[in-house]
């Protein structure tokens, strides 16, 4: 473990891919604060998996649409923790055009405001105290749907304002990577389809065509969707090892951006 990385603030934890990463984070002793909004069903489940964990951890509710808001848990994380090391900007919307259909001017405001907006400020207002720690670690969650777009077997899951959003990340990671060096190492996990973001175990893939699940497993070099410890590995790997990395965007898609093109064998040629 990392010397001095003591305590975290992940987002969106109440289920999957969020929870999964305060549990690891938690199982490695360091404090982790948690915050939901919606998905209540699931709150005592998570209750009861942070049991064993003592006092070592906040489960807040909050509205990371409303400023203000954002403001008071990062002052509820300091006086409960006395500081900040990791953040994991793990918020976003996403709404499947398979589901959804195009969206009316309400639905493309509530992408932008939480899968792009609340990212920027929660990292605004978190940016002293993980300066303050000497040795933070924010880690924004995005998804491949900036780099693919609504194309090919992508396009039952990513809409134009998912996929324009996340784009977006790429660009503030890098431009936070320069704001908070040398004292915090900024870098973007690129998802793909993971078996609780835009997988087996979302709403919309029960309305796919056999067909069209297998269209995306074919495109997939790996041949398969991803695990959520596919995710909590890589984030372990950012918070613990990677210190000279900072202002980078890993891809976790299983080579979903190369299509699943095999290399041909080299032809003998005509010379």
């Amino acid at each position: 473990m990392t010397k001095n990385i003591k305590n975290a603030l992940v987002l969106g934890s109440i289920k999957g891919i969020g929870k999964a990463i305060s549990l690891e984070l938690a199982k490695n002793d360091i404090n982790v604060a948690m915050t939901y909004f919606d998905w209540e069903e699931h709150l005592q489940q998570l209750k009861d998996d942070f049991a064993p964990f003592g006092s070592n951890h906040i489960i807040q509710k909050v509205n990371l649409l409303d400023i203000d808001e954002i403001g008071l848990l990062i002052e509820h994380v300091r006086s409960e923790f006395g500081g900040l090391d990791i953040l994991i900007n793990n918020i976003e919307r996403g709404g499947w055009p398979l589901v959804h259909g195009p969206y009316v001017q309400e639905q493309w405001d509530m992408e932008v405001a939480t899968t792009l907006r609340a990212k920027r400020w929660v990292f605004t207002k978190a940016l002293p105290l993980l300066k303050k720690s000497g040795n933070g670690v924010v880690i924004n969650i995005s998804s491949i749907a900036g780099l693919i777009g609504r194309a090919g077997p992508a396009a039952n899951f990513f809409n134009d304002a998912y996929s324009a959003v996340n784009r977006g990340v790429s660009l503030l990671t890098e431009t936070w990577a320069r704001e908070a060096a040398p004292e915090v190492r900024v870098n973007e996990l690129m998802l793909g389809f993971i078996e609780t973001r835009h997988g087996p175990e979302t709403r919309g893939w029960t309305h796919l065509k056999n067909s069209e699940k297998q269209a995306l497993i074919d495109h997939t070099l790996l041949g398969r969707v991803g695990k959520i410890s596919d995710v909590v590995e890589t984030v372990m790997f950012l918070v613990n090892q990677a210190n000279f990395l900072t202002g980078s965007v890993i891809r976790i898609d299983g080579g979903y951006l190369l299509g699943g093109e095999k290399v041909p064998p080299m032809p003998k040629g005509i010379l």
